[in-house]
């Protein structure tokens, strides 16, 4: 039970610190959607959307307005098409994505994730044709994400797929220069991907996952800011124990929200995703949370560790709210979406390599960040491959969610709006990693994997 005092705080976190439940996310398996036709596959998948989803959008503004809980988003999250239309006869899969982006559209969600493939360890023709197709796709529909996962703790790297998925990403920036590269903001290449992650772009349903969930993404880097204000000077191990009590009481409200969702849907509850995720507002940053902590700029020597308290807090403190917590869960570190990230990156303390160090411990990686225009698709693979080794030799998930904006240089930047903010173009190392990109091949999984 909430008693008043509690009620009232959290009250006061709606209102004046920016907490919210980012999104909620209705996974759907489409595993029961495979035809030969990929006509009727199609049809199957915008069938079964439409009639699952059908009541999502309705329940998330009820929920929000009896509650008075912002939902800002109501998302789907769907099988990787690659398992889907594997058993069509048809090599471009655009068909498939169009038929994911009506279903969205008629049901009125912000985003459907999915067009995805786990290859991590190898591909299977359906797989292939899947990343061929992603330039096209993200090109041609509006709501439609992508991801790769690519690499895993338990198979090592697949570095063929992480040449051609670097290609691809310069082949979708090209497609959709006239936008800033749009299309790269919506496909995420992952290590060690969670098949119940309900945030885009990196959202997909799992093959273990069962016919129908509902995920929810809770965030308030706002209110974890707010709370370290009342432990100003006082050690560390306070500074931990404020970030923890506080994201107990964020992962509360995201299990309120959850519960009467799937109630009201009759829909199973999967997870809560604990993540800290940042909006461009003032006040609802990572960065500033750092600062706070004691760094005079998010990327100074310092920044690494302050983040690693904070992720590990978060996590000690939602995993006490909730039963069921999953997804990514953490803090992330967008560059585009963080006010503080941009206000680092603009004052020369936050470069791309300090960002990698970064994402050793927390949830995501680089993420959101736009680089030159004239970057290769080998140094974007190379930039993967470094990712994927964090992940999956660390046992973590991590994942690469990368911009190379035609005709942007360091310096300038671009203006997405909304949730994906503003980016400014990071400067990348010339170096050429195009030799050791191109032997392809298998990256072994580490020693520590042999768990069984």
């Amino acid at each position: 039970m909430f008693d008043k005092n509690e009620i009232l705080e959290t009250l006061n976190m709606f209102r004046e610190q920016h907490l919210d439940v980012r999104t909620i996310t209705m996974g759907i398996s489409l595993l029961d959607c495979a035809a030969e036709n990929p006509d009727v596959a199609c049809q199957r998948i915008y069938d079964k959307i439409c009639t699952k989803a059908e009541k999502l959008v309705e329940v998330g503004e009820s929920i929000s307005r009896t509650y008075g809980v912002p939902i800002i988003n109501k998302r789907i999250s769907v099988t990787p098409i690659s398992l889907v239309a594997a058993a069509s006869r048809t090599d471009n899969y655009l068909c498939f994505a169009e038929a994911l982006d009506r279903a969205s559209k008629n049901v009125g969600v912000n985003f459907i994730g999915g067009f995805s493939a786990l290859c991590e360890k190898g591909y299977t023709e359906s797989d292939r044709k899947l990343i061929a197709s992603i330039p096209e796709v993200l090109a041609a529909t509006d709501q439609v994400c992508s991801s790769l996962n690519v690499a895993s703790t338990r198979a090592g790297i697949n570095m063929d797929a992480v040449r051609e998925i670097g290609q691809a990403i310069k082949k979708t920036a090209e497609l959709t220069a006239h936008i800033d590269a749009y299309g790269c903001a919506k496909l995420v290449v992952f290590a060690n991907a969670p098949s119940d992650n309900p945030f885009m772009a990196g959202a997909f349903t799992g093959p273990a996952e069962p016919e129908c969930a509902i995920n929810v993404g809770v965030s308030g880097p706002g209110v974890v800011l707010a709370a370290l204000q009342n432990v100003k000077g006082r050690s560390l191990d306070d500074v931990a124990e404020i970030i923890k009590r506080t994201a107990f009481k964020v992962t509360r409200v995201g299990q309120l929200v959850a519960a009467e969702a799937s109630k009201r849907l009759n829909v199973p509850f999967g997870t809560i995703d604990l993540s800290l995720a940042p909006t461009p507002v003032v006040g609802d940053s990572i960065a500033r949370i750092l600062e706070e902590i004691g760094l005079e700029t998010c990327g100074t020597w310092g920044t690494t560790a302050a983040l690693a308290m904070l992720n590990d807090a978060v996590k000690k403190g939602g995993t006490m709210a909730s039963s069921h917590v999953g997804g990514l869960s953490g803090a992330f570190i967008p560059v585009s979406e963080d006010e503080g990230m941009i206000a680092a990156v603009d004052a020369g303390s936050l470069s791309l390599e300090k960002l990698e160090a970064m994402t050793c411990v927390c949830s995501v990686g680089i993420d959101m960040v736009a680089v030159p225009g004239d970057t290769t698709a080998e140094t974007i693979s190379a930039i993967i491959a470094d990712e994927m080794a964090i992940g999956t030799f660390n046992n973590k998930t991590t994942a690469v969610r990368i911009i190379p904006v035609p005709g942007k240089k360091p310096g300038d930047r671009v203006v997405y709006g909304g949730l994906w903010g503003e980016a400014p173009i990071m400067a990348v190392n010339q170096a050429s990693p195009a030799v050791f990109i191109n032997r392809g091949g298998r990256i072994p999984a580490p020693i520590h994997s042999m768990r069984n």
